[in-house]
């Protein structure tokens, strides 16, 4: 029995990881679940699930919660330190990050230095720290495992296989609901038409991301940490049908890639069960329905996240965090129409151009450097129009 933390529970990922946990009861079970303000959610699952702790990181929620559970034998906590202190309980087996944006970051270190396998959903932390999260890892030898479908996708091909003999790899991108439309069209959409994605349901704000191509960027950044790349060595191309995750060649000219249907319960199953497989009930991908594939390169001029990913992946030091703080507010801006989906890139190319740049950061560096990044984004919306 694989006792399983999950942070974010209430989540596009959690739950789908707590309906793998609710299918496999006699495999996986969990002992603590975390979310920031759906309280009541939270509180059914703890219901549900009895597990040993539930942190619920909005502080005003406390209270309900705490009532709600009071019947049951489980510990309630709240706060931002409760979630980071949480995943050092003993008895976790392994530690779920499915949190949305940077405030992932201090929990995946904190399970790491505990000695914790980590599950990661969440890309934020390997883009904004990933060298010192992953330099943590190697030296504590805790496994981080890619819950993304296209990392687990590459963790699957190179199963097996020699890190050395990697030529390049390929994450594919569905394109999201503009591929193929023009720049007028893009100066024109809607929160609610970017929200509409083709294959893929998720939380509003990697929907947002996946439309702009900037959730691509951020995983290629994610990339070059969990399988220590150089940035050339990653390439992406848009699948429009989401069937092939993502695509391993290697230096003999061989590709090998990894097939499924669009359904993340696969990639969580296989970071909960690896290195073992289980049986599923999962519907399976039928050739009479889809015959055939079709593959297109993005275009980077038009959707500029994922040229800006690029270039901050080639710079380095505290640069992706630049990306990933400023995107983060300009996600969060256009979601309440206070900018343009065309003014997204312009605010994060900004902010990269104007925040302190550093080579070698620390962790109080990149701390404050999403300070810094968040106040000079919100400072670039007050002062002027952003509807480019």
């Amino acid at each position: 029995m694989k006792k399983i933390a999950i942070l974010g529970s209430t989540g596009s990922i959690g739950t789908q990881a707590l309906d793998v946990i609710r299918q496999n009861p006699d495999i996986f079970s969990v002992i603590v679940l975390t979310g920031q303000s759906n309280a009541d959610l939270l509180i059914r699952q703890a219901i549900e699930f009895l597990p040993n702790s539930v942190v619920i990181g909005n502080e005003e929620y406390y209270g309900k919660v705490k009532e709600a559970l009071h019947p049951y034998p489980v510990k309630v906590f709240a706060g931002e330190e409760s979630l980071s202190q949480i995943v050092e309980i003993d008895e976790i087996d392994l530690v779920l990050n499915a949190l949305v944006g940077y405030s992932g970051l201090k929990p995946t270190l904190n399970a790491v230095r505990a000695g914790k396998p980590v599950a990661l959903a969440n890309k934020e932390t390997l883009v904004v720290a990933g060298d010192l999260v992953m330099s943590l890892a190697d030296q504590m030898k805790v496994l981080i495992i890619p819950v993304d479908s296209e990392h687990s996708a590459i963790f699957q091909c190179l199963a097996g296989e020699r890190m050395k003999n990697i030529e390049k790899i390929i994450l594919t991108a569905s394109g999201g609901p503009f591929r193929g439309k023009t720049r007028e069209h893009l100066k024109k959409v809607t929160k609610e038409a970017a929200l509409n994605h083709p294959n893929w349901k998720m939380g509003n704000k990697v929907t947002i991301d996946s439309a702009s191509l900037m959730n691509k960027g951020l995983e290629v950044i994610e990339a070059k940490w969990l399988f220590d790349l150089d940035p050339t060595q990653i390439e992406v191309i848009v699948h429009p049908q989401s069937v092939i995750h993502s695509i391993v060649q290697f230096v003999d000219g061989s590709m090998k890639a990894q097939l499924g249907l669009p359904d993340m319960r696969s990639p969580i199953l296989y970071a909960f069960s690896f290195p073992g497989r289980v049986v599923t009930d999962f519907p399976r991908f039928d050739f009479k329905v889809c015959s055939h594939f079709t593959f297109e390169l993005p275009d980077r001029d038009l959707f500029r996240n994922l040229e800006l990913a690029f270039e901050a992946l080639s710079k380095g030091g505290n640069m992706p965090c630049v990306l990933n703080a400023a995107n983060e507010i300009a996600v969060q801006a256009f979601l309440e129409d206070r900018v343009s989906f065309l003014g997204m890139p312009h605010l994060i190319e900004r902010c990269m151009h104007s925040v302190s740049f550093i080579k070698e950061p620390t962790y109080e560096d990149y701390v404050n450097t999403n300070i810094e990044t968040r106040n000079k984004a919100l400072e670039y919306l007050l002062l002027e129009n952003t509807e480019y």
